[in-house]
């Protein structure tokens, strides 16, 4: 008899019941004819992975298990046909779970190029902040020129992204924030007007303004969402990502029907292969040449090392971060 092959190992970030975080050994993945395997850098930590591991936010059927929706390294194995292509670039994207490891697999079609002088650390904060945040804006919100824009939670990676798209669109951007050093890091990110929550009603601040929403980014739900009703204009996108103000809120639907305002829930995990390919095209298609400009740059808040992953999760579970909080992998 032959020797069975042997079965090659990787580093991942386990989770336990508990919720706590380890390193342990897993096989490492085997890239499908339509993906690529990347040896990952760095990748970006995102609230979905904060919910995934307390059970709240199950991966869709088929995704890995494996924490982790988006990561930069570079290409070490593909089918033939993409070769040419892709095997040994610096590259970036989505995944479909699984970046928390040393070996991730991804869409080719979702591939985005890294530049030579842009770090993995920078591209990794790239892929699910703009892409969400494209998909909201763009594609579901119809943002135009000089139409106003409301981003909650713009010291967020989605919300800093948010910003910068509705400045490269041309819109007027508000942000709302929690503190005076988050409003002063909106402003910095090119928003037009910043609120500080915790000091004023920020329906009561437009409305004195008179300043009435076109589209609203908003991840807190809750009670917000009747606030958001009161400072929309009229057939207003208001999309909510999430979830962090509570799942429940009362709607006054008389201004719902009068204003003929759109209330989308969206998130981009469970969108279907095809949805997330045509995705990135349009988004590389309008913006991919300003993607590593100074004016598109997401800050990177912090980056920790892979042992490092509890304090990386502990920075977003207390709202530390203004930008994005990273992993690098040695």
């Amino acid at each position: 008899m032959g020797k069975s092959k042997q079965l090659k190992l990787m580093n991942y970030i386990n989770y336990a019941d508990n919720g706590v975080l380890t390193i342990e050994k897993a096989a490492m993945p085997q890239p499908k004819s339509h993906e690529v395997l990347i040896k990952v850098a760095a990748l970006g930590v995102n609230r979905a992975d904060l919910l995934q591991k307390q059970g709240k936010y199950p991966p869709p059927e088929h995704d890995s298990l494996i924490l982790g929706l988006e990561a930069a390294g570079i290409v070490v194995e593909c089918a033939a046909p993409l070769q040419s292509q892709w095997f040994n670039k610096r590259v970036f994207g989505l995944t479909q779970g699984g970046a928390y490891a040393e070996y991730v697999c991804i869409d080719a079609q979702q591939l985005m190029l890294i530049p030579d002088e842009v770090s993995f650390e920078a591209a990794a904060s790239f892929a699910e902040v703009y892409l969400t945040a494209f998909d909201a804006i763009v594609r579901t919100g119809q943002l135009y020129a000089d139409d106003v824009l409301l981003v909650h939670g713009g010291a967020s990676g989605v919300g800093s992204a948010a910003i910068r798209l509705g400045k490269a669109l041309g819109a007027y951007v508000i942000a709302t924030q929690s503190s005076e050093i988050k409003c002063q890091y909106a402003k910095q990110l090119g928003a037009d007007l910043v609120i500080n929550y915790n000091e004023h009603c920020f329906s009561q601040v437009m409305k004195s303004r008179g300043l009435y929403a076109n589209v609203i980014i908003d991840p807190i739900s809750g009670e917000y969402v009747d606030k958001n009703i009161k400072v929309a204009a009229m057939d207003c996108h208001c999309i909510v990502l999430a979830m962090l103000g509570g799942r429940y809120s009362e709607l006054d639907m008389a201004k719902v029907l009068s204003k003929r305002v759109h209330l989308h829930g969206s998130t981009l995990r469970n969108r279907a292969l095809e949805y997330k390919r045509q995705l990135v095209a349009d988004f590389i298609s309008r913006f991919g040449t300003q993607l590593f400009t100074e004016t598109m740059r997401i800050p990177i808040h912090k980056s920790f090392a892979f042992s490092e992953i509890e304090q990386a999760h502990a920075m977003l579970h207390n709202n530390e971060n203004m930008g994005k909080v990273i992993v690098s992998i040695s």
